[in-house]
């Protein structure tokens, strides 16, 4: 269903969108309807109770046809509705994930700040209680979803004392007091997809919109990214097999000294690396999904498969501009906007060197023990 959705109304819009930089309401309405916008989401929350293999499963897809249309679904599904069935109390549930499962609203996360993205324990937002409410101060930076967003998962320091002890999550609805949205940035890759900074100028927020307990939210943050980080490896996975697709049909047709290219050896070794890793990272996205499945610990698995998964994509999309030569330079063909897309991925939801840091930290953990 994913796929059959991906090709007849992604695929045959997505440069148009990245031209553009129009965010594809009209494609996230109908990925709504599908069911696809809160997989893993119980039935009773509006969800369909699917579980992560079928969520990456669709992902693929969907990020194949367009990577701007991916995230988008990405952020809702991973970043946001699964914290609060994670650790939402049932009225918040009710309120937070049942609206935006079923797609009748959008959310997003908001972590990163413009002096702390990789820091993520540093944060300089901060929120005080007063009486039933807890007042915000601070900026939040590059927000997927953020200007189409209805509401966000909000981290503050509610304790500076305490560092990443300290740090508190909040549900914010976009209406709420001293709630803007900034600047919407102009990027590089993933255009279509609207990023914007988060402005929070006194802003009043009732007390039973935190989510979890003061000083719980580094922790929720940082499981809400084991999962963030399977749904950007599996967009990395699709743009990978699209540039592949792409690439591998143009070997056959193009001829040079009076052969398809694809009968030189050069060009074989590409398409042979290429086919590897990508099937490389698939597995590694589909163990960790099963990991998470079985409700395995899977923060190493999944730095690993985001790791893999990203450096892969950045290795095919470049090999596959290479196959088509001048035309892959070209925006005739689409793969210059696959290496353009696939780059984010190795930076968004912890970068590289990050998962590198998360990686060895569990390897040496588990040897210590």
């Amino acid at each position: 269903m994913a796929k059959d959705f991906a090709q007849k109304e992604l695929t045959p819009r997505a440069a148009a969108l990245d031209k553009t930089e129009k965010f594809p309401e009209e494609a996230v309405k109908k990925m709504a309807e599908l069911g696809l916008m809160g997989i893993t989401v119980p039935v009773e929350l509006g969800g369909a109770g699917m579980d992560t293999l079928s969520y990456v499963l669709a992902l693929e897809e969907i990020a194949a046809g367009c990577a701007s249309t991916a995230v988008t679904m990405s952020v809702n599904n991973s970043l946001y509705c699964a914290p609060i069935v994670k650790f939402g109390t049932d009225a918040q549930k009710e309120k937070y994930v049942k609206p935006f499962a079923s797609g009748q609203k959008l959310g997003a996360y908001a972590l990163s700040e413009p002096g702390t993205g990789s820091d993520a324990a540093n944060q300089k937002t901060v929120a005080v209680k007063k009486g039933d409410k807890y007042i915000l101060n601070g900026t939040k930076n590059f927000i997927t979803n953020g200007p189409n967003a209805d509401a966000c998962i909000v981290f503050a320091m509610t304790d500076k004392d305490k560092r990443h002890k300290g740090i508190s999550a909040f549900i914010i609805e976009k209406d709420f007091k001293g709630f803007s949205v900034g600047k919407k940035e102009e990027k590089m890759g993933i255009r279509a997809s609207s990023t914007s900074s988060i402005i929070l100028d006194n802003c009043e927020v009732p007390a039973e919109n935190i989510l979890g307990t003061e000083g719980s939210g580094f922790g929720i943050a940082m499981w809400t990214l084991d999962g963030g980080r399977v749904g950007i490896a599996t967009q990395a996975l699709g743009i990978a097999r699209a540039a592949f697709e792409v690439a591998t049909k143009y070997s056959t047709e193009r001829e040079a000294f009076g052969k398809p290219i694809n009968a030189f050896e050069g060009i074989q070794w590409k398409i042979a690396d290429m086919a590897m890793n990508i099937d490389a990272a698939r597995l590694l996205i589909h163990r960790v999904a099963w990991m998470k499945n079985q409700g395995m610990p899977h923060s190493k698995e999944a730095a690993m498969a985001k790791l893999f998964s990203s450096e892969m994509a950045m290795m095919v999309t470049k090999e596959a501009i290479q196959i088509l030569g001048g035309y892959g330079y070209c925006k005739e063909y689409p793969v210059e906007r696959y290496f353009r897309d696939a780059k984010i991925t190795e930076i968004y939801e912890g970068t590289s060197e990050v998962q590198r840091i998360v990686i060895a930290k569990n390897v040496l953990k588990e040897l210590a023990n």
